[in-house]
């Protein structure tokens, strides 16, 4: 059975903030121009913002850029940072405070924003179908697709319908090309498509491989008269010390305890 093939003008892999921001500031520039481009962005999760794990600090720079109207437009950013605290923890009673003059520039959050990515993902979602961008959530980019030349031609999505064997049951269907003129990939880090264009292209050659971790995130919703919306606390130190293992800790409070 024989995929089906869609021509568009741009594909987008990952509805994630970067490539939703993408999506609309290329819907903006067809409507601004009186262009018409077709612009499609595949998600793997069922909706979007589903595989979306960060919790965020958002510095609104580039929403101010892309939506300068986003708060009369409902954009899901609504706790101001208020303060900022980092500490080194030497075991699990006890941290030590960095005095602020000994933080980073970048670690101050003064004009930041706590919020949900996945909320932002969500609005930023509605925001492009608004401006005639088609999303496919549920549908995940599994093979890039090249030309002749080599260069790249588009995606596949995964075919449904295979049993964990590997066979292919009766509600096999095949899946989707997209070719496009421009294919964007937005997958995040450790990608399974930029695993492919690594090595394609040989990208990893003569470059400093990249350090990954795993990162844990949770939901807390805890006593309110311990919750102090707007606190960005940052921690490294204990217990990956223990191991000699490199990481830390993050607890952004958001709104409603």
């Amino acid at each position: 059975m024989e995929r089906e093939a869609m021509e568009v003008d741009v594909v987008i892999v990952g509805a994630g903030p970067s490539g939703l921001a993408t999506a609309c500031r290329l819907a903006q520039i067809a409507q601004e121009t009186g262009q018409e481009i077709s612009v499609v962005v595949v998600e793997k999760g069922s909706e979007v913002g589903a595989h979306i794990l960060s919790g965020a600090v958002l510095e609104p720079r580039a929403l101010n850029e892309l939506f300068p109207n986003w708060k009369e437009l409902g954009a899901p950013v609504n706790v101001e940072v208020k303060e900022d605290e980092i500490f080194y923890l030497t075991n699990n009673e006890k941290g030590i405070k960095v005095p602020g003059l000994f933080v980073p520039k970048t670690m101050h959050n003064e004009g930041n924003y706590i919020i949900s990515l996945g909320n932002l993902c969500r609005w930023l979602a509605e925001q492009a179908e608004g401006l005639g961008v088609e999303i496919f959530p549920g549908f995940a980019a599994s093979e890039v697709l090249f030309n002749e030349d080599g260069s790249v031609k588009g995606i596949a999505t995964g075919d449904f319908g295979i049993g964990h064997n590997g066979e292919q049951k009766d509600s096999y269907t095949p899946g989707m090309e997209l070719h496009a003129k421009y294919t964007i990939f937005s997958e995040g880090c450790r990608g399974h498509l930029g695993k492919q264009l690594m090595e394609k292209y040989n990208l990893r050659d003569g470059v400093d491989p990249q350090h990954y971790g795993i990162g844990i995130k949770e939901l807390w919703e805890i006593d309110p008269a311990k919750h102090r919306e707007g606190l960005v606390m940052h921690s490294a130190g204990w217990p990956l010390t223990e191991s000699g293992s490199l990481g830390g800790a993050f607890l952004y409070h958001l709104d409603n305890n």
